[in-house]
């Protein structure tokens, strides 16, 4: 290849143009779409009825980094509880945006329970489960009202396991008299995105705001979901919130969300994400927090934490020695992200390299703002450090893992440290 055909891709393409939500609480405002970052949220998997229990999960997803949280409010009984979640969280200073997750009974629950309605900070509504027939339109419009009465953003989450029938079947209709009729699967696009479009409208129509509204069009399957949010995004200006509906667990869940959303999110497509995995049984919902935000860090979308680099292993590098401290380093980055991202602004750029051998282990090091190259099987006992490309020192012994991690710390210090005017 000459260097004339050589191109070199500077970057994500331009984002797709989308009006500005604003989400509150408090102080605390997270802006979704109009060019703003792209946000990471999760949701809880608690009995919302349980009131500190879900207020230690959202303290948990919070302090992850989850900028939205969801919780389901299906029940008079998780209602009720809203408000004392919200009063727990403010107990412990975690001030994230509550969004309400309503199906099949949100016009009875925030109308019903007013105390609900004003401590979340955003509602989602699935307009397939909003009533049948006649109740439908009507209640629809009852949860609208009370967003437009305490000034709340809605994301209308359309989902293609409980897509509004009576819509599906008007389309099938209208597609069954075309002289070269669609496929049943370009129905079914076509099916989320005028559900999506035609409900956002109506909101509109009700006195909703049009920057109070956010879309979503949930499907499971990779190349669905890039189809439906292309279309989606190409009739549309709103904010658009996406996510695989049902990811999976595991590495499938994490290669199945990264390979929809790389795509979109390249094309400039999507202002709001969520990584929703099955949790291992006893797993940490956090992890879908971290998934997240690292699809956005490699992409050079956002930073959120200081990177790890580190090789993968091979036969020069028998010993277990780097990965362990590897991971150990990971852990102890993210552990201190909560104070550091306040003490040390820029920190969350910061590159680390943990290499196992002589090979790339003091190039990669060098590229990194502070790497270590440990020895690999048969090489001299010796590691050593560099410091922003220079060699610093070399370590030795036993306490090889302590003592990096110290300089770690004491390069954090120095070079985030923050200014402290004299005047």
């Amino acid at each position: 290849m000459t260097s004339s055909n050589l191109q070199i891709a500077s970057g994500p393409l331009a984002r797709h143009i989308t009006r500005q939500a604003v989400i509150r609480y408090g102080a605390r405002e997270i802006i979704v779409g109009g060019g703003a970052p792209v946000v990471v949220q999760s949701m809880t998997n608690t009995d919302t009825a349980d009131a500190i229990g879900t207020a230690i999960q959202v303290k948990e997803l919070a302090r992850a980094g989850s900028e939205l949280v969801r919780i389901t409010v299906n029940t008079p009984e998780a209602a009720a509880a809203v408000p004392a979640i919200r009063e727990q969280l403010d107990k412990m200073d975690i001030d994230v945006p509550l969004v309400g997750d309503f199906h099949y009974n949100g016009h009875t629950l925030l109308n019903d329970y007013p105390d609900c309605a004003r401590a979340l900070s955003k509602y989602r509504i699935n307009p397939g489960n909003v009533g049948q027939g006649a109740k439908r339109d009507t209640q629809f419009a009852q949860m609208i009202e009370v967003a437009c009465k305490y000034d709340k953003p809605v994301r209308i989450g359309v989902n293609w396991g409980s897509l509004d029938q009576s819509l599906l079947a008007r389309i099938m209709d209208e597609n069954a008299q075309r002289a070269a009729p669609w496929t049943a699967q370009a129905v079914m696009y076509e099916a989320l995105v005028t559900s999506a479009i035609e409900n956002a409208h109506r909101a509109e129509e009700l006195g909703l705001a049009s920057d109070k509204i956010i879309l979503s069009c949930k499907v499971s399957g990779v190349q669905d979901l890039i189809a439906v949010y292309r279309e989606l995004a190409r009739r549309c200006d709103y904010p658009l919130h996406l996510g695989l509906t049902e990811a999976g667990m595991g590495s499938k869940g994490i290669v199945a969300s990264t390979a929809a959303l790389s795509v979109l999110l390249q094309e400039g497509i999507g202002d709001t994400i969520r990584i929703s995995l099955t949790p291992e049984p006893g797993g940490d919902r956090t992890r879908e927090v971290i998934v997240g935000q690292e699809i956005l860090q490699t992409m050079g979308l956002r930073k959120f934490a200081p990177m790890v680099i580190a090789c993968p292993g091979c036969g020069r590098t028998t010993s277990t020695v780097f990965q362990e401290l590897a991971d150990s380093i990971q852990t102890y980055l993210r552990d201190q992200m909560p104070l550091w991202k306040k003490q040390y602004p820029g920190v969350e750029s910061m590159n680390v390299a943990v290499m196992g051998c002589i090979v790339n282990g003091p190039g990669e090091s060098k590229h990194a703002n502070i790497g270590i190259s440990l020895p690999g099987t048969g090489e001299s006992p010796a590691a050593p450090v560099f410091v922003d490309g220079k060699k610093s020192v070399t370590l030795r012994g036993e306490r090889i893992a302590e003592e990096f991690q110290a300089l770690v710390f004491d390069y954090v210090r120095t070079r985030y440290a923050k200014e402290v005017s004299t005047i």
